[in-house]
């Protein structure tokens, strides 16, 4: 994993877990195979030493970022920018951006909250 400064690169982790429909997943070495739904928010990387990372995700890699890179104002701003954007969207895929951009929003405010 790569992106905007964080690296986690060949490193030995334990577990990580990550956010679903359902919620908070853990994933282990030869854990048996599941499928779940993911989705944007808090994904934890435990190091093989015990230390935990967390990372704000918007899934399919699209964002990435320690929380010390985030800022909960900023995050609330843009999550109003999302909803305006949504709530003036003309058609139907500008709707999907402005509703994908608003869960995103809301999933980091939940976070730094």
């Amino acid at each position: 994993m790569l992106t905007q400064g964080v690296e986690n690169n060949e490193a030995i982790v334990k577990q990580v877990d990550v956010p679903t429909l359902s919620g908070s997943f853990g994933i282990l070495a030869a854990h048996v195979p599941t499928l779940q739904v993911l989705n944007p928010g808090v994904v934890t990387v435990f190091a093989e030493h015990g230390t935990a990372t967390k990372y704000f995700v918007q899934l399919l890699a699209e964002e990435v970022a320690t929380f010390d890179m985030l800022a909960l104002a900023t995050a609330k701003s843009n999550l109003d920018k999302a909803l305006s954007q949504l709530g003036t969207a003309p058609d139907g895929m500008a709707k999907v951006e402005a509703q994908i951009n608003v869960e995103a929003g809301e999933a980091l405010v939940k976070a730094l909250e």
